[in-house]
């Protein structure tokens, strides 16, 4: 009976060792997750914000500028700057999908977006004015070295900004602009007739330049899959075309158009001497301009990487995650590239 007894009460305090052992082991679970989770909360909160798209305004030379934002600012620093008849808007892809590793920064021009729209009457919507306003942005955002995206207007604003500080340009990313006469195709005939007699043309251009018809070809050009572009896209643009004041903006900023040509000889004497990295991004469905001019910049910087992507010419309507991929591996080997040769 006393060896029953015994070991009842043996059984009985090992039974009661295991659950306080349970108990213990559940509590210091309990503990370390209530530690963890205010530092998950904080890893989550941060990838928040690097992901998060501010829509901010600055003010350069009396003018109210728009421009989205994101990243962490101690990144790498991309500067987008868009086509025509877009804005900063048209980048909403690549802030989703590389805001968490890369400073991006996109403006909208005078004239175009959330930007002030002033008088053409007042204001001289031309290229180089247009650029100086570019500069004195990036200056009062304190951006001193950047990689410099740019698509379509971007391209003749983005030179004349490197030209005037190209110290400050790290890398360059061309999607769908021009830098080469050769580059402007069939339907440019009534736009140069425009250059040459606007009097005579203005009516022509307008209806070339800044139709329903010609604003979704920039977007589908002749991509058999028309179904997979968003027809948001065109129809916001051309209700943006037809607010007051915008022909008046366009026909003027376009006439100065010209003057890009005679300077793409400056742009390509440039690329050949100073042999920028270089990456050309071109939708395979561009209508704008024509096939020949990615080869064009090949030719000034043989060692340019050039990639044909599945969109037309504003190709991140479709090839977003392509485009994105591209821009990553080339930014992240140019900050690589340059950091050997400031070390070496």
């Amino acid at each position: 009976m006393h060896i029953f007894t015994s070991y009842r009460l043996d059984s009985s305090m090992r039974l009661s060792c295991m659950k306080l052992m349970v108990s213990i082991v559940l509590a210091s679970f309990q503990l370390f997750a209530q530690v963890q989770e205010p530092q998950v909360q904080m890893r989550r909160e941060e990838q928040t914000m690097k992901n998060l798209i501010f829509y901010r305004t600055a003010q350069i030379d009396g003018l109210s500028i728009f421009y989205r934002e994101s990243g962490p600012k101690d990144a790498p620093t991309i500067l987008l700057l868009h086509g025509l008849p877009s804005s900063s808007r048209m980048f909403e892809p690549l802030f989703t999908r590389l805001s968490d590793r890369h400073h991006l920064v996109a403006p909208d021009y005078p004239g175009f977006g959330h930007s002030d729209w002033p008088d053409p009457k007042k204001f001289a919507y031309t290229f180089d004015h247009i650029a100086e306003i570019m500069n004195h942005f990036t200056e009062a955002l304190g951006l001193s070295h950047f990689a410099l995206y740019m698509q379509d207007y971007g391209g003749p604003v983005g030179f004349r900004m490197i030209l005037a500080h190209p110290d400050r340009v790290q890398a360059l990313i061309v999607q769908d602009a021009v830098a080469h006469n050769t580059g402007l195709g069939e339907n440019w005939k009534t736009r140069r007739a425009f250059w040459a007699d606007r009097t005579a043309n203005e009516s022509a251009l307008r209806t070339n330049l800044l139709s329903l018809a010609t604003t979704k070809s920039r977007h589908a050009g002749n991509d058999p899959n028309v179904e997979r572009h968003d027809p948001d896209l065109w129809t916001d643009e051309f209700y943006f075309l037809n607010q007051p004041g915008q022909a008046d903006i366009q026909s003027d900023l376009f006439y100065d158009y010209r003057t890009n040509v005679d300077c793409y000889p400056k742009w390509q004497a440039w690329m050949r001497e100073k042999q920028p990295r270089l990456l050309v991004i071109w939708g395979k469905y561009e209508s704008s301009f024509d096939p020949s001019e990615p080869e064009s910049y090949r030719r000034d910087v043989p060692k340019a990487e050039v990639h044909i992507v599945d969109g037309g010419h504003f190709a991140l309507d479709t090839a977003a995650d392509e485009i994105a991929a591209l821009v990553q591996g080339f930014v992240g080997s140019s900050r690589q590239g340059s950091a050997e040769r400031r070390a070496g």
